[in-house]
């Protein structure tokens, strides 16, 4: 058995008994995508002089898989406001993703403001798998993993929508093809956020100008605008060598539609159109 797993539950890497100190309500969350820029983005905005980064660093998982720990819980991860700090928030890759965590978001946090990073959706799969690979949570190649997905993840969403307690290991570590349907997950924060509170960024566009996606976040979350150190402009990432020519024009063909029907969202209007051909991951 893996040993970072047991009983089908993901091992939390949070301390159950963190001092019940209610902080401020958190003002945003970055809810995605996984491998698209959430860890970088929820960084940077933990840089902004106005904000006052979550007490357990990244994120919390609360609204996903720590939910049973209750609302008091969840605000003693968040300081109080000092220095001129006037937003917290988090980041959580599982949030947009997760079937329960819109819904909990929006009853919770009503008038939050959530951040969306979308990656080129063949290359955040082929990511995705490197990093399950890494972190020992995936033991099968990259074509055979999305081979083996709906097997996988058979059932799975149901279940976690019947019982709010369970935490599903595949749902969450294996859903290669499916964590790439983005407009699905889209439409589902839109049913439940005005679109004005989700702002939606392209994560190639991170790298080429981050001091222009920065200043749209900035403008989102509505704190004052800053330039942060250090920042350089860098070429987009591209399509990873070793995916075989075959596979990776499969996966266009499966994610062409999709693509197309997230173009139309309000808030999005960009295709992955110049990110296709291959080069450096």
């Amino acid at each position: 058995m893996n040993p970072r797993r047991a009983a089908g539950r993901v091992l939390s890497p949070l301390r159950a008994g963190l001092p019940h100190r209610k902080g401020m309500v958190p003002g945003y969350l970055v809810v995605g995508t996984k491998r698209g820029g959430s860890t970088s983005i929820a960084h940077y905005i933990n840089q902004h002089p106005e904000v006052a980064p979550c007490r357990t660093s990244k994120g919390t998982h609360y609204f996903d898989v720590h939910h049973g720990r209750g609302w008091s819980w969840y605000l003693s991860c968040f300081p109080p406001a000092r220095d001129g700090q006037r937003l917290t928030g988090e980041a959580s890759p599982y949030y947009m993703f997760h079937p329960l965590a819109p819904e909990r978001i929006a009853r919770e946090l009503p008038d939050v403001r959530l951040v969306v990073s979308l990656r080129e959706p063949v290359a955040r799969a082929w990511s995705h798998h490197q990093y399950e690979t890494q972190q020992g949570y995936e033991d099968r190649p990259f074509a055979e993993a999305l081979r083996l997905e709906d097997e996988r993840l058979a059932g799975e969403e149901e279940r976690l929508r019947r019982d709010p307690s369970y935490e599903s290991f595949s749902h969450r570590h294996h859903a290669y093809l499916r964590r790439g349907h983005y407009a699905e997950q889209l439409e589902r924060l839109y049913e439940l956020f005005d679109p004005e509170q989700v702002l939606v960024l392209r994560s190639e566009s991170m790298f080429t100008d981050p001091h222009g996606e920065l200043d749209r976040v900035w403008a989102h979350l509505g704190l004052s605008p800053v330039t942060l150190d250090g920042l350089d402009r860098l070429k987009a990432t591209h399509r990873p060598l070793d995916i075989d020519d075959d596979l990776a024009r499969e996966l266009d063909h499966h994610y062409r539609p999709w693509n197309d029907r997230l173009a139309k969202l309000p808030g999005v209007g960009f295709t992955w159109s110049d990110t296709t051909t291959r080069g450096d991951s």
